[in-house]
């Protein structure tokens, strides 16, 4: 990798045109020397930068437990439907591998249902008394007695945990002066001012009852609580005073749009978390891309020092369309690819096949532990990553790699060199490297991240541009071609890979392994380094057939393109150009873009049964076979037309290579052999290509001779 760069830099055919004839130009003579000198930078910031991808690495091969978890009333309601003891289910869900069970706030329509605290309108009371529809003694006589009004809620239950902890709830929910108990015995009655539709819906606090039973069924208890409005210190002591009842508390995330203690209490609400050792759970959003929105969520993290880990739930519309097997690789997939250590799994209501729906849900349950334990995972309590932040000084190592190679880049676009060369490494390192050294600088680290993302593809593309260029390629031999592209993808893609490990190394710390944070730029990732090898290729080819290139450089040839005539066929090509670009960059970035094709999806679901990491498609489908078609292409003398198209389709592969290192949550090392799977795939499709290609070739011309010969 280092060797070849290197070359690429000191030879003397190597020298761009403008530099090489401003040889004798004072301070140009140590030209050579400057470039060595940007490589000695490229090298110390690549060793630094491994150091950082090793750390990262052993840090990611730490924390890979994966927690199974299962909403308890799915359980429960799996056990009503199936006539079997609530006991008994729970028992052969945690021997076919549910870890923990999810617990909800309390209301009071799941209170009725399950029949320990029950709870009436004022109006439906009466209306049972006037028609004599048997009810709780107590609540007949508080009719008969005209204590009942039609505007109030009745809640009522025998004397236990539960009713004093909905009483302390509704009261500081309401307020006291909406709560009133008008009857302390067996039953104890509450009456409430307030709507009985939406009471009967409200948050009442965690259960301690229902954590209590999970703990006892050999389960792990992940409380799901949520805010308060106007939430005050005490709120967040008594949800945490329920919680703390329990020792076997694992993760404990949040429901609602608001975390718990938000936004006065959340220090209280991080000091009980650290108190209890809970790991917070990151929902991850349903497009893949950070986490479903709770104000305060990020800053509950940042306090705990990121103890937290990311949480997976299959959507509620998409499930009921998965076989179990493929929900299972959905699993594994998500756990290995983007750092998903909780697995909320939801059960399914419809049986599958020939099973019960209680054989469904365990046959499940058991495929997801056995693939996940296949896979190279332990199950348990959600492994969390560390507050980990690469040293300061090995950070700017990386920098000045990275600032390196866009000095060297500029010098093949511009005659830059000199002095210059230097001025200008130095003040682009003070200018990324400073803030990093003065504290966490996340602006300079990813503006380093963004240039590396769009240098070294440049650099990867100019190298060959110019190796097709001066090389003296004038064979159309099919052996010949495929050694010099092969040679030539390989020496790309490992110039890319400098800067994908730049981009792995600078980004590198517990946030964005969380995904918290997020790679920025994307999009100019895609388009920039596209826009340089366009340059670079009119520069060293020119825009037209067979003709060097006018006096004064490229911004002639440009002049001198604007001032021809445009035909019809260039029009066309340029709207299908355009329609491409759309496509291109639509499919890239964070969001959800242009949807993904039938067709893809379903190769997409063949290569990730085949890959340990599925290669991407901009890769071993179009930039790698690009990459041997235009050195073909270059060789044979083809048209410049589908020259250029080749070399900016060759490109695509190279930078897709370095984006795909800016996916902080994937794994490294599975980012490493999934651009090598890629580039294998691509390679081979890429012979394939050049061999049928020049087959079709060669028999069209025998075919041609042969029709001449007959007339």
């Amino acid at each position: 990798m280092i060797r070849a760069l290197y070359n690429f830099c000191i030879t003397r055919e190597n020298i761009p045109d403008a530099v090489y004839v401003q040889r004798d130009f004072k301070g140009g003579g140590n030209n050579l020397l400057r470039n060595k000198l940007l490589i000695a930078c490229i090298i110390a910031g690549l060793v630094a930068a491994l150091g950082i991808v090793y750390q990262r690495h052993q840090i990611e091969t730490a924390g890979n437990t994966v927690e199974l978890v299962m909403d308890y009333e799915d359980v429960v309601d799996l056990a009503a439907t199936e006539g079997v003891a609530l006991p008994e289910m729970m028992r052969q869900l945690r021997e076919a591998g549910i870890f923990s069970l999810a617990v909800y706030d309390m209301t009071l329509e799941k209170l009725n249902k399950s029949g320990l605290v029950f709870s009436l309108g004022g109006a439906e009371l009466m209306q049972r008394y006037q028609t004599g529809v048997p009810s709780e003694p107590a609540l007949t006589q508080l009719a008969q007695t005209g204590q009942v009004a039609a505007d109030r809620v009745y809640v009522f239950g025998p004397p236990t945990q539960t009713f004093e902890e909905v009483k302390q709830d509704l009261i500081r929910r309401l307020g006291e002066q909406r709560v009133r108990e008008i009857a302390a015995g067996s039953p104890r009655i509450l009456e409430i001012k307030g709507n009985y539709e939406k009471l009967i819906k409200s948050n009442l606090g965690l259960s301690t009852a229902e954590m209590a039973l999970i703990a006892q069924n050999g389960f792990h208890v992940v409380p799901r609580p949520t805010n308060y409005a106007h939430v005050t210190a005490n709120d967040v002591d008594e949800v945490f005073n329920r919680i703390s009842t329990q020792k076997q508390i694992s993760t404990l995330f949040f429901v609602g749009e608001e975390v718990l203690g938000y936004k006065p209490q959340l220090e209280r609400t991080a000091a009980y978390m650290r108190e209890h050792g809970v790991v917070l759970g990151l929902i991850e959003h349903p497009l893949q891309l950070q986490f479903l929105k709770q104000d305060g969520l990020i800053d509950l993290a940042k306090l705990l020092d990121y103890q937290a880990a990311r949480v997976y739930v299959i959507p509620k519309d998409e499930q009921p369309k998965l076989k179990v097997r493929e929900a299972v690789e959905r699993w594994v997939l998500s756990d290995r690819e983007r750092n998903i250590r909780v697995n909320l799994i939801r059960i399914y209501t419809k049986p599958e096949g020939n099973m019960s729906l209680l054989e469904t849900n365990l046959t499940y349950v058991q495929e997801t532990r056995k693939a996940l334990e296949g896979a190279g995972f332990s199950l348990g309590r959600a492994g969390a990553f560390p507050n980990y932040y690469p040293a300061r000084l090995t950070l700017s190592l990386v920098i000045l790699g990275a600032c390196a190679g866009g000095v060297l880049l500029l010098g093949e676009l511009l005659p830059l060199n000199g002095w210059r060369q230097i001025l200008l490494l130095a003040g682009t390192f003070l200018l990324l490297a400073g803030p990093v050294l003065m504290g966490h600088g996340n602006v300079a680290r990813q503006a380093a991240a963004l240039g590396s993302a769009v240098i070294f593809p440049g650099l990867a593309m100019a190298w060959q541009i110019k190796k097709w260029r001066r090389s003296g390629c004038k064979t159309c031999a099919g052996g010949r071609i495929l050694w010099l592209a092969f040679k030539g993808v390989a020496q790309a893609s490992l110039v890319s890979l400098i800067g994908g490990v730049f981009v792995a190394a600078v980004l590198a710390d517990a946030r964005y392994f969380l995904e918290i944070e997020i790679f920025r730029g994307v999009k100019l990732t895609f388009v920039l380094p596209l826009l340089i090898v366009t340059v670079l290729f009119f520069r060293q080819f020119g825009f037209e057939e067979d003709k060097p290139a006018p006096a004064g450089g490229f911004l002639a040839q440009v002049k001198r393109v604007l001032d021809q005539p445009v035909l019809f066929k260039y029009l066309l090509a340029l709207a299908v150009a355009a329609v491409a670009a759309i496509v291109y960059v639509g499919r890239s970035g964070h969001t959800a873009g242009i949807p993904v094709p039938a067709l893809e999806t379903k190769m997409r679901a063949l290569l990730e049964q085949l890959f340990y990491a599925r290669p991407r498609t901009r890769e071993f489908l179009i930039g790698h076979p690009a990459f041997f078609l235009a050195t073909l292409a270059v060789c044979c003398s083809w048209s410049r037309v589908w020259q250029f198209a080749l070399v900016i389709a060759a490109s695509m592969a190279q930078i897709s290579l370095v984006e795909t290192f800016a996916h902080l949550r994937t794994p490294v090392m599975m980012t490493f052999v999934r651009g090598f799977d890629g580039w294998v795939l691509g390679t081979i499709i890429g012979m394939v290509a050049v061999i049928v290609l020049q087959g079709v070739i060669r028999v069209a011309v025998q075919l041609g001779r042969r029709t001449v010969g007959h007339g």
